[in-house]
């Protein structure tokens, strides 16, 4: 009984919630924990026990029970809510940009530093006017 403490407490509030088919029910937790809250996000439908991951966990099982596969709930879940829904976006472009930014913004940061710094003012050289004034005023001292 103590090995199974774990999966008892998942957020299923209501029995009534859970499919009556073990392995429909193993299949709508497995779709459900890659689910995101949309209320308390970072923690999965089947983990919260807030109002509307109580909903989507009842819409997870209903199209479980009407055969569909994980693809495909998981495909209407995010038609619906967008990737943000998923606790693990697919990797894409706009993921790859947002994750990369930073680096980018360092590196630039950095190449701008250098580029900076490595450029130092020049001084003209001295004109022959200059050079003997520069003369006279040492010899002054």
């Amino acid at each position: 009984m103590l090995f199974l403490a774990p999966v008892l407490a998942s957020a299923v509030d209501d029995p009534s919630e859970m499919l009556p088919d073990p392995k429909q029910e193993a299949q709508a937790e497995a779709i459900g924990s890659q689910l995101r809250c949309l209320v308390c996000q970072n923690e999965s439908i089947e983990d919260s026990s807030a109002g509307l991951a109580r909903d989507l966990r009842k819409v997870v099982r209903e199209h479980v029970a009407k055969g569909e596969s994980q693809q495909q709930v998981i495909a209407w879940m995010v038609s619906r809510y967008g990737d943000f829904i998923r606790l693990s976006p697919p990797v894409t472009v706009a993921t790859l940009l947002l994750w990369g930014m930073p680096a980018l913004a360092l590196l630039a940061g950095i190449i701008g530093a250098v580029v900076i710094f490595r450029k130092k003012p020049q001084a003209a050289p001295l004109t022959d006017e200059e050079r003997a004034r520069l003369e006279e005023l040492s010899r002054e001292r």
